[in-house]
Formats: structure tokens, C-alpha cells, sequence
């Protein structure tokens, strides 16, 4: 797939809304660059005795609407134009979903696989120490992504903890269960974006969830959750990849027959859902243009470009990733009558449930499953259909609309705080 900047394509984001949202220049020049960006060393002794120095980035966008929120990633290709992209997409999401968080997002350019465990322990416990000051339940609230996860969380509560001289759960959120963590905090991402699918369907295609079928790109915690949920509604899922390759079912109904918790067993013990038994083995860009509904990508940013938006054969896609279709192939597909439920709206079932976390920590409460994919499901589809009624009133596509809601409520907090 070709390079394309990632902090490049979110301010052509921000501008395509300009003509209806009239912002005033000062504010928008204030949205176009983070508050704050964080760069780091990190120097690591391996078990074998070398030294590598790794680099980690928190980068902070905006804090109008409360403590700046968003997860850490660990991947090789982590970059700082990534890294702002995706602080800048938190403070839309959070806005989005109104939740009272700012924007951030951190990340350290390192491929976790090649670590041991408890190399990767000690760098998390390095970066946290770097970060220290920026950081806390009042000011910037971490929380996982790609290749991070609750054991991530628990070293990083840990480590600020022992800094601080007290327990502090409230830093982070998507920690274990046995930490302070939440019901339902895991899973919350892809159920949102399930949540996302069944109301589009019915919006778009005029069809029940039952009826369609559905592509999806990406087998990580996103991609197995928004998977298990649509399962559980009856979806066909068609196609499915991973970071090993994909996998289109071979059975004579044409979709993945087994049970979630079946197929998500057998993935695992072949190391990819495409080394698995009764699957035709297909390539990413296959899978992309899979003749489906439905089409989710759940992986990484860049996926649907100019290049190949012409080729998607989907009538719906979901963006369950953050930034996986740049602006040329949304135009593309604009043209193409391909309806986008942008990534702003699909995947901020997650940043909800954090907060969700944060409010249970603050309050030293904890709330049962139930309760907490109960208030998930109202404010996922007050969100859907905020978007879809502002879209159909201003005739303009889901993602500006979403944009308009979240710029929208940032820039009126900005002006009622006083900001200059």
C-alpha cells in the first residue's frame, strides 16, 4: 500500500468542513496543530546484553472539552504524523459521542514480538517514567491500541502509581478487572461498531443484519469483537484477515458457519484465521474488493486509497479502524454511491467505555456488564442518528457530517472557556 500522511490527510479532513461549519480563523488555526507533542528516548538493555534506543511519542491535540484521552500503540511503523493524526481523530471522537474528553494519542516505534515480556514491561515502565508529568486522571488518560492491552495498562497504573507514592487506577483505562479495569471494556470497540453496522444496514440498505454480508478486514481485538457481535446478530461473514492473510469461507451456504468462539479457537491454534480448515486463502486487497455488503476494515489506517477505491464492491462500509480511507478515495467513493460510517462515529464505543472506566474509578464504583453495554448501546445510537439526520438535512456525507457535530461542540467549548 502507498505512503500517505497520515496527519496530512486528517487536516483535509478539517477543511472540507470549513464551508459549512464557519469557525472563526483563530480557532481553527489553533485545531490545525496539537497543544502539545511529546518525543522521547528510550533506552532499553536486552536480556542479551545489547542496548537499543526506542522512541515514544505522546502527543496531546486539544483539552477544551476535558482531560485529553487516547490509547498507546506499539508497532515498527509508528511515526509522529501518525501519532497526531490519531489525537486529532480522538478529540472528534470524544466531541462526537460527547463524552468530556479532549484528544491524545502516544505511541513507541517497536515491534512488540521481538521483545520478551518482560523487555516489554520495562520499556512501558521507561516511557512512563518519561511521560510522568503529562500524564494523570485530571490531565491526559491513557488507555490501549494496537499491540497494547489491559497487562500494558496494569504496568503503566502501576508505574505512575509507585511515582506518585499511592494508587491511582483513574490514569488509565482498559486495566484488568482485577485493577479497577470495567465489564465490557474489552469488547467495547467492535460492539460499537456492530452496533454502527445493524443501524446502517437498516438506514442504507434497507435490510435486517440478519440479511447481509459482510467483509472484514482485521482479526485483532477490534476485528474478533466487531466479528463475535455481528455474529451474534445473525450477519454472513464472508471474508475475514488477519496480519497472516485471508480468508474467504469455502462452506456451501458461502459464510463462516462455525460459532465465533469455534472459529476465533482455530485461528489460534493454526496462527491465522487463514490456515485454517474449509477457507479459500485470499490476499488484503481481496479482500477489500470483496463482492459483500458490507465491508469493515478493522486494521490500520491508508487501507482504501485512490488506487483501489474504484475496485470496493461494497455498498457500506464501517470504518471499525481509525483513518483506513483517505480523502481522494472517499470522494471516489462518494461519487460511487458508497455510504461511509465514518471512523469517528464507528470506533468510539471504546473511548465511551473508558470513560465509563474513569467515571467508575473516580467514584470508586463498578458497574455489572449489563449496565455498561446498556448505556454503550443508548449513546451509540444517539451518536448514529445525531450523524444521519444532520447528514440528510444538509445533503452531505456521513463523515462531514460527524466532523461538523464534533468541530462543532470543540470550538463551542473553546469559545465559552475564553481560549485565545
Amino acid at each position: 500500500m502507498e505512503y500517505e500522511d497520515p496527519f496530512a490527510n486528517a487536516l483535509t479532513q478539517l477543511a472540507s468542513i470549513t464551508d459549512i461549519l464557519s469557525v472563526d480563523p483563530e480557532y481553527y488555526e489553533m485545531l490545525k496543530s496539537p497543544i502539545r507533542e511529546i518525543t522521547v528516548s528510550l533506552p532499553l538493555k536486552l536480556s542479551n546484553g545489547n542496548v537499543v534506543t526506542f522512541t515514544g511519542y505522546r502527543v496531546q491535540h486539544n483539552n477544551a472539552r476535558g482531560p485529553y484521552k487516547g490509547g498507546i500503540r506499539y508497532h515498527p511503523k509508528v511515526s509522529l504524523s501518525e501519532v497526531k493524526a490519531l489525537s486529532m481523530w480522538m478529540t472528534w471522537k470524544s466531541a462526537l459521542i460527547d463524552i468530556p474528553f479532549g484528544g491524545a494519542k502516544g505511541g513507541i516505534t517497536v515491534d512488540p514480538k521481538k521483545l520478551t515480556n518482560d523487555e516489554l514491561e520495562r520499556l512501558t515502565r521507561k516511557y512512563v517514567d518519561a511521560i510522568e508529568e503529562e500524564i494523570g486522571p485530571e490531565v491526559d488518560i491513557p488507555a490501549p491500541d494496537l499491540n497494547t492491552n489491559a497487562q500494558t495498562m496494569a504496568w503503566i497504573m502501576n508505574e505512575y502509581s509507585r511515582l506518585k507514592g499511592h494508587n491511582v487506577p483513574s490514569v488509565v483505562t482498559g486495566k484488568p478487572i482485577e485493577l479497577g479495569g470495567s465489564e465490557g471494556r474489552n469488547a467495547a470497540t467492535g460492539r460499537g461498531a456492530g452496533i454502527c453496522v445493524r443501524e446502517a444496514v437498516q438506514s442504507f440498505l434497507h435490510k435486517d443484519v440478519k440479511d447481509v454480508t459482510v467483509a472484514v478486514q482485521g482479526f485483532g481485538n477490534v476485528g474478533t469483537n466487531t466479528v463475535k457481535t455481528l455474529m451474534g446478530m445473525g450477519a454472513k461473514i464472508i471474508a475475514i484477515s488477519d496480519v497472516v492473510g485471508g480468508a474467504r469461507s469455502k462452506s456451501s451456504s458461502g459464510h463462516f458457519e462455525q460459532s465465533f468462539d469455534e472459529l476465533l479457537d482455530r485461528s489460534t491454534k493454526a496462527g491465522s484465521v487463514c490456515k485454517i480448515a474449509e477457507v479459500e486463502e485470499i490476499s488484503n486487497s481481496e479482500l477489500l474488493e470483496s463482492d459483500v455488503d458490507v465491508l469493515i476494515p478493522a486494521a490500520l489506517e491508508n487501507q482504501i486509497t485512490e488506487r483501489n477505491a474504484t475496485k470496493i464492491r461494497a455498498k457500506l462500509i464501517v470504518e471499525a479502524a481509525n483513518g483506513p480511507t483517505t480523502p481522494m478515495a472517499d470522494k471516489i467513493l462518494g461519487r460511487m454511491g458508497v455510504n461511509i460510517v465514518p471512523d469517528i462515529l464507528a470506533n468510539s464505543g471504546g473511548v465511551l467505555v473508558s470513560y465509563f472506566e474513569w467515571v467508575q474509578n473516580l467514584n470508586r464504583d463498578h458497574w455489572s456488564e449489563e449496565a455498561v453495554n446498556d448505556r454503550l448501546e443508548g449513546k451509540m445510537k444517539k451518536a448514529f442518528y445525531d450523524v444521519l439526520s444532520y447528514s440528510r438535512k444538509d445533503n452531505i456525507d456521513l463523515r462531514r457530517a460527524a466532523l461538523v457535530l464534533a468541530v462543532g461542540r470543540v470550538v463551542s467549548a473553546m469559545r465559552l472557556s475564553g481560549w485565545h
